[in-house]
């Protein structure tokens, strides 16, 4: 184990032997760190967190801080995070609260630039970037694979399809379904994430029916909601596995769809 001698490891904290931790840094007593991760100078992981394998961890993270929430009262609520993640500088996490599962929780493989903000009970899935200075609020969930362009701002309990893409800038307060693309303040969907669903080795007609889907609800009079409830304008689409999971997030938005541009 290579800790500087500056580091504060506290007592209780399980360490593994391969981990790397910079000086200064500062490890709380609940907390557990795989093998491979390193961890930098000066970062701060606190609270009930759990890292796993391989994490890249900069200079100035905050990880595992209580939650900017005024019901919470110090319990003992959790942060999880996969391997294989990277977490640039001043990237801050903070666990989770009663109000939902008690916990934050990050997948494998994502990156995570400067700046990020990750609120209490939210969810990222596997292979997502984040770009610089984007701001989660509580509740949020991000699909895998979902790219988030910086400085994008994202209200509470949105979600975020699997593998949407978001423009830089954006204020999201809508939901986004998923491999659709979105950007503005307020955020609009601009169409489908094409190079996505081709990366995920999606038949090109099944592709296209994707396509046809979205703009068949763009031009629609009325909602999304209510088009995916009329079976004679879904029937088409019935075999299709990406509109059938689209549907279905449609169906169960609590907050709303975002609307097309």
């Amino acid at each position: 184990m290579k800790i500087h001698t500056t580091a504060i490891i506290s007592d209780g904290a399980k360490i593994h032997e391969s981990v790397e931790v910079g000086p200064y840094s500062i490890i709380g007593p609940h907390v557990e760190v795989g093998e491979g991760t390193k961890i930098a100078a000066h970062v701060c992981i606190d609270g009930h967190t759990t890292i796993g394998k391989n994490n890249n961890i900069f200079p100035f993270c905050s990880i595992g801080a209580a939650p900017q929430d005024m019901t919470y009262k110090g319990e003992d609520t959790r942060v999880e995070i996969g391997d294989g993640n990277t977490f640039r500088e001043y990237v801050s996490i903070h666990r989770g609260t009663l109000k939902e599962n008690k916990l934050t929780k990050i997948g494998s493989n994502t990156l995570l630039m400067a700046y990020v903000h990750v609120g209490h009970d939210v969810i990222i899935g596997d292979n997502c970037i984040v770009a610089n200075s984007t701001n989660f609020a509580g509740h949020v969930k991000v699909g895998e694979g979902s790219i988030i362009g910086g400085g994008t701002n994202i209200s509470q309990f949105v979600k975020l399809g699997r593998g949407s893409y978001i423009g830089g800038a954006s204020a999201i307060d809508k939901d986004i379904p998923q491999f659709c693309t979105a950007v503005g303040n307020r955020v609009r969907l601009k169409g489908i994430n094409i190079i996505g669903l081709r990366r995920r080795g999606y038949a090109k007609n099944k592709i296209t029916e994707v396509v046809d889907f979205f703009r068949a609800m763009e031009s629609s009079k009325i909602s999304p909601r209510s088009f995916v409830d009329h079976p004679e304008m879904m029937n088409e689409y019935k075999d299709n596995e990406i509109i059938s999971q689209m549907t279905e997030e449609i169906i169960k938005s609590e907050v709303g769809l975002a609307p097309f541009s």
